[in-house]
């Protein structure tokens, strides 16, 4: 199973937020590429980024960041979310040398974006699905979609999504662990790998989630910042 560091971006700042509030957000940095040179130095292959601003404006926010990051560490594979509504805010990202785009908003709103999308760029694709109370949430988490997220899992399985990340609203920045069973039931309705994310604290979750089958990563932010979880022993945990 794969350990993906997450970098949040807020106000061109590196920050994580508590149940996705942006009113409670702790700043962790100021420059993104010092942040990602940390968790490469720690082995990570895979870093994934969250234009926060974007995810609520509907436009992103973070292009600078993003591209300089690329251009930075250009043997990482870079996922980018937040914002991304239009194939010309996609072509752009694209255009940069990011490896995989995250839909989460357009998933729900306009599925013909994505269907487009995973055609246009095939293999790099994913989907974000952040779920509270079991009901899907859009436009940065402030709006329920008013679907469950079992039955967006099974509809986004037959639309030719590399991946969906998976994402318990009530459990992101928490530090209390995944909602393991969530988790699992997701994995199963899904035809693709699902990567787990909010919640993960310590190698304990991260153990626990490399045995449920279909789960092919783990995002981990917060741990990681506050020196909860040590990323190396995250990754030795997972590939145990």
């Amino acid at each position: 199973m794969l350990i993906i560091p997450a970098i949040d971006l807020k106000d061109h700042k590196v920050v994580r937020l508590v149940q996705g509030s942006l009113e409670d957000e702790t700043v962790y940095g100021d420059d993104p590429v010092v942040v990602a040179r940390r968790w490469i130095d720690g082995g990570a292959a895979r870093i994934h980024i969250v234009d926060l601003n974007g995810a609520v404006k509907g436009k992103p926010v973070h292009e600078h960041e993003v591209e300089k990051l690329v251009k930075t560490f250009p043997s990482i594979e870079f996922e980018i979310g937040g914002g991304i509504r239009k194939m010309s805010q996609l072509d752009r990202y694209m255009g940069t040398g990011v490896r995989y785009a995250v839909l989460g908003t357009a998933v729900i709103n306009n599925p013909h974006f994505l269907s487009e999308a995973c055609k246009k760029y095939p293999g790099r694709l994913i989907a974000g699905v952040d779920s509270k109370g079991g009901v899907v949430a859009i436009e940065g988490w402030v709006e329920g979609s008013g679907k469950k997220d079992e039955e967006v899992v099974r509809e986004l399985s037959q639309i030719g999504v590399r991946e969906i990340i998976y994402t318990d609203i009530s459990k992101d920045g928490m530090l209390t662990g995944p909602n393991f069973d969530a988790i699992r039931k997701v994995a199963g309705h899904s035809t693709v790998p699902v990567i787990a994310s909010g919640g993960v604290s310590s190698e304990e979750d991260i153990k626990k989630l490399a045995q449920i089958p279909n789960v092919s990563a783990a995002i981990v932010g917060k741990a990681l910042y506050e020196g909860k979880l040590d990323l190396k022993k995250a990754i030795g945990a997972a590939s145990c």
